[in-house]
């Protein structure tokens, strides 16, 4: 039977690279039964990338992905980014195994503008056809921005449209919340998705705030409960989705939840963990 390969997106527990270190973080995610990473968040500084390396080989753990920009998100914000620093980009992917890139976000200074989005979406696919001579894939990351229309049509569909050689990676919450069906969704781009993001949706509690009425605080703790969940606590159908991933092309399902709201996120790793291998997926890890 066919299956993919689970993992963690690094962003989920990028803080404890401060505390144990790249090696430390990698050795905990394999002790906690994962085999899989996409490195997002964390800074790659000669140190970080051989920790990663040494963890990846003697745990048997793969770098599904590696995140990149194509320039920076605002004017002036520091990074590397593919169009001044990517022969050192590509050594990274080669010293971690690793055979895609994936850009996690639409540059902020191209958000709202058609135009300048689809000049992006055609300037990363040149891009992608330049990694694809380093025999690296590079594949975009959605958010619910994207959904945004345009002429009845929206903005992801957009930029599918007018490239051919960059790549998808979906996410469910993401989707969900820009409105769509994830697994109806995710059939629509068949053949162009090797990663997909497992992230569940949830509403939480309203906590309202202390002392005397405030409309605006109100008002923020009001449209404030959507919530990124553990992966089986929360609505979205993590198993459909999965299946819909899986018959379309994608390889990696990466758990990422952006915000645990005080839980420790290896707990929340392992409540995700422990849902996939309730629903069946015990021998994707």
């Amino acid at each position: 039977m066919k299956k993919g390969l689970i993992g963690i997106q690094m962003s989920t527990i990028k803080q404890k690279i401060d505390e144990l270190g790249a090696y430390g973080t990698l050795k905990a995610c394999a002790e906690l039964g994962y085999h899989c990473v996409e490195i997002s968040q964390i800074p790659m500084t000669p140190e970080n990338v051989a920790g990663m390396k040494k963890a990846c080989d003697e745990f048997g753990i793969k770098v599904a992905a590696c995140t990149a920009s194509l320039e920076p998100m605002m004017p002036g914000m520091p990074g590397e980014f593919l169009t001044t620093d990517f022969d050192k980009i590509v050594a990274d992917c080669k010293a971690l195994n690793c055979d895609m890139l994936r850009i996690g976000m639409l540059p902020m200074t191209c958000m709202g503008n058609r135009e300048k989005a689809l000049d992006f979406a055609k300037r990363a696919d040149a891009m992608a056809e330049k990694l694809k001579e380093h025999g690296i894939d590079l594949y975009y990351h959605n958010h619910h921005v994207e959904f945004v229309k345009y002429d009845g049509q929206y903005l992801l569909d957009i930029i599918r449209d007018n490239t051919r050689t960059l790549g998808f990676e979906l996410d469910i919450h993401w989707i969900h919340r820009g409105g769509e069906n994830p697994v109806a969704f995710i059939r629509k781009y068949d053949g162009r998705i090797r990663l997909l993001h497992l992230k569940d949706y949830r509403i939480g509690e309203v906590r309202m705030p202390e002392g005397p009425f405030d409309a605006a605080k109100f008002m923020q703790a009001f449209y404030g409960i959507v919530e990124f969940a553990e992966v089986g606590e929360g609505t979205l159908p993590v198993k459909e989705c999965i299946q819909a991933g899986l018959e379309g092309g994608s390889e990696y399902f990466l758990i990422e939840q952006d915000d645990t709201y005080g839980r420790d996120p290896f707990d929340s790793l392992r409540i995700s963990r422990d849902n996939l291998i309730a629903m069946g997926y015990g021998d994707w890890f």
